[in-house]
C-alpha cells in the first residue's frame, strides 16, 4: 500500500545512524504493532510505502540475498 504524503502519517522517523547528517536515505516509522512506513528522507512529504511485518522481512531478506 501506499500514502501519498508520508507527513500526514502520526510516526515518529527514523534513519539508520550510519547515515550522520546526510539526507540521502531511507526513513522508517512504525505504524502499528504489525505495519512499518517507508519513506525517501530528502521528501518528507513524498509518499510512504506501508508494509506489514512480514513483507518487510521478506523483501530484507531478499534484497540481503542478492534477489532483489
Amino acid at each position: 500500500m501506499t500514502v501519498a504524503d508520508s507527513s500526514t502519517l502520526t510516526v515518529t522517523w527514523w534513519k539508520s545512524s550510519a547515515s550522520h547528517a546526510q539526507s540521502d536515505c531511507v526513513e522508517c516509522g512504525v505504524i502499528s504493532p504489525s505495519a512499518v512506513a517507508i519513506r525517501d528522507s530528502k521528501y518528507p512529504a513524498g509518499p510512504a510505502l506501508l508494509f506489514s511485518n512480514e513483507a518487510l522481512t521478506a523483501m530484507v531478506g531478499a534484497v540481503a540475498t542478492g534477489r532483489l
